[in-house]
């Protein structure tokens, strides 16, 4: 069994910035679970003068002490390592995916490994709640001024090092390697070289017989059968070129065969209303659908800062959509506004395509 504790110094007085597309995921994972920015503000500017001490980092715990004036506070941020069945569908991806090993040795986490391992309910990176930090300070706040610090710090760490977020979800870099090895085959040094043997005969053409005539099943309806052998063609292409087999999900096969053949809806009995975002946007736009979440402050802002200036009727914002009377538009996680429409029946449905200017979308919702 390896040690699965890592020491880091103390990062010295000084600017840093976080760099990287998943240490930002994971301080936006502490901004959304934050009640109250304040904290947050003192706790990166408590990182920055290097109040942060040595850290260490284990499965399900970051831990560090932070200087506050005469006052030294014991500080940790815990996260829920993975469970041994998740380690094996994650472990049996990288196994298949060799380039997404190789990223993670140079230190690179690519979004595809992310996305990848979500699908197959395994989580990487933190969200909205899955931070819990702890101190001994009398601070109320979650996080408290001094979780923010180490948290910011974290962030820098995982910039340079993304193994440390393997780590804290509960195996270290050697594991993880020799997990991610195939188990079954030949070495492939053994392989080259053993020499090439020479290929068989080609068999002698068969004689094909006439296909039989057969008439269909009783109850058997040929033009829906047509149509899941296409769809079944389609989907083998598309896992040919990709290389991954997708995770099981009946809603997503039925609202995408409804999306495509319009007529099919009350025979696969789905939500017309997400087929209509089937169609507007695929899997993004059906989160954007189902999921409220909470966007970066600065997309909010640059968002308002657009909004005012074509000199449009105030919105009411909440998270992630803004309401103008009948018309609703709602940001999606792939930087676009989503137009939507309050239909007689009371509920909210995808009208036109997606836009990156939330004005744009807006003329959509007509």
């Amino acid at each position: 069994m390896t040690d699965r504790v890592k020491g880091f110094p103390a990062f010295p007085k000084g600017v840093h910035r976080t760099r990287t597309w998943w240490g930002r995921a994971w301080l936006q994972a502490l901004e959304d679970t934050s009640l109250d920015s304040g904290p947050l503000r003192q706790g990166r500017r408590y990182a920055q003068a290097g109040l942060v001490g040595t850290i260490t980092a284990s499965p399900g715990r970051l831990h560090a002490t932070v200087h506050d004036g005469d006052e030294a506070h014991r500080t940790a941020v815990l996260l829920t390592p993975l469970t041994d069945p998740e380690w094996d569908r994650f472990l049996a991806h990288l196994s298949r995916k060799a380039g997404h090993l190789a990223a993670l040795l140079d230190h690179e986490m690519p979004r595809e490994l992310v996305d990848a391992a979500a699908d197959a309910g395994v989580p990487l990176l933190p969200g909205i709640g899955d931070l819990d930090p702890d101190c001994t300070c009398d601070g109320w706040e979650l996080p408290c001024r001094h979780a923010a610090a180490l948290c910011h710090q974290a962030a820098w760490l995982l910039d340079a090092d993304p193994w440390v977020l393997l780590l804290l979800r509960g195996r270290d870099q050697d594991e993880v390697v020799t997990g991610a090895r195939p188990t079954t085959g030949v070495p492939a040094t053994t392989a080259y070289t053993r020499p090439v043997p020479d290929l068989p005969d080609d068999p002698p053409p068969a004689a094909l017989d006439p296909l039989p005539e057969f008439d269909p099943v009783a109850g058997l309806d040929v033009a829906v059968l047509r149509l899941l052998v296409a769809d079944a063609a389609a989907k083998a292409r598309a896992l040919l070129a990709v290389g991954d087999w997708p995770a099981a999900d009946d809603r997503e096969d039925h609202l995408r065969l409804a999306a495509a053949h319009p007529g099919l809806d009350d025979r696969l009995h789905v939500d017309p209303r997400a087929v209509r975002a089937w169609r507007q946007g695929g899997r993004t736009a059906l989160r954007v659908l189902d999921q409220p979440w909470t966007p970066p402050e600065a997309d909010t802002n640059r968002a308002r800062a657009g909004w005012r200036g074509r000199e449009l009727p105030e919105p009411v914002v909440r998270r992630n959509r803004w309401t103008v009377r009948d018309r609703q538009l709602r940001y999606g996680p792939d930087g676009r506004w989503y137009p939507y429409r309050r239909h007689p029946d009371g509920r909210w449905w995808p009208t036109g395509a997606p836009h990156h200017d939330p004005a744009d979308a807006l003329g959509d919702t007509d």
